[in-house]
């Protein structure tokens, strides 16, 4: 049954997670077990818990208690459902809540880069992106358009962050991730993949190069905001690869070219 917590002190220690920590203080890098996250929205909500992740609370406006929020709230026993008008919780979280709902959750230990790609045909590495916005696009992406996994660098916004569960409609639950360590694109050759750095250069292909097509196992490797790869990943790499442009644009938004990409080389 429902454990509903009408929200009477904007100070209680119960409401820190939602009101006062940052998503850096939540994610805890030293005992992953131990960290949080913000999930956000009733369908977000929902893929995270087909996920196997565990909720601690909820909060939740007053007018959502019923329908989306309701099933939600429904699965998850008696766990505190923390609500309060629309006016109130934005005050007190600093932002409009989507669909009317938030839900803190544990995190868990990330899998090793082998046994994400354990049976991957095409994978997707993200360097340096740091924009939250960026990265749960990109998933949504991966989902959408045959990537089997996405594999990111320790500079890499965390997936579980607010906003990129938010912007990936919950993919981030649904496409196996991990991060990456130093030495990374030689791991990914040891594994069997050819690598293919998204990037404008002299010795580019096109993206719709046969023999990169042709690739059995591919890992296509994305940027960071504005400098783009690094050269020594570059260097690195198998292929350097280019999306054809008109009308004199140069690039596109990492987020965007992902989604060109993983449409022309997924695993189909």
């Amino acid at each position: 049954m429902a454990n509903i917590v009408e929200i009477t002190d904007f100070q209680a220690p119960e409401l820190d997670v939602y009101a006062r920590l940052t998503e850096a203080q939540l994610l805890n890098r030293h005992c992953l077990r131990e960290g949080l996250f913000i999930a956000e929205s009733p369908k977000v909500i929902h893929r995270a818990l087909d996920a196997g992740y565990e909720p601690v609370s909820f909060l939740v406006e007053h007018r959502h208690l019923q329908g989306e929020s309701r099933e939600v709230i429904d699965r998850c026993g008696d766990i505190p459902v923390y609500t309060a008008e629309f006016d109130l919780l934005t005050q007190l979280t600093g932002y409009q809540l989507t669909r009317g709902m938030l839900c803190a959750m544990r995190r868990r230990e990330l899998p090793a880069v082998e046994e994400i790609c354990a049976g991957a045909k095409r994978v997707a590495v993200l360097e340096d992106i740091m924009n939250p916005t960026n990265v749960g696009a990109i998933f949504r992406s991966a989902a959408a358009l045959n990537m089997d996994a996405v594999l990111l660098t320790p500079a890499c916004s965390n997936p579980l962050y607010r906003r990129s569960c938010r912007v990936s409609m919950g993919t981030v639950f649904q496409v196996p991730w991990t991060y990456l360590e130093e030495g990374w694109v030689e791991k990914l050759h040891s594994l069997g993949f050819k690598t293919a750095a998204m990037a404008l250069e002299e010795d580019s292909v096109s993206i719709d190069d046969p023999a990169l097509m042709a690739e059995d196992k591919l890992a296509i490797v994305l940027g960071t905001e504005g400098d783009g790869l690094a050269g020594s990943t570059i260097a690195a790499c198998d292929y350097t690869v280019k999306i054809p442009m008109s009308h004199g644009v140069d690039s596109l938004n990492v987020a965007a070219a992902s989604a060109v990409a993983f449409w022309q080389l997924g695993n189909k």
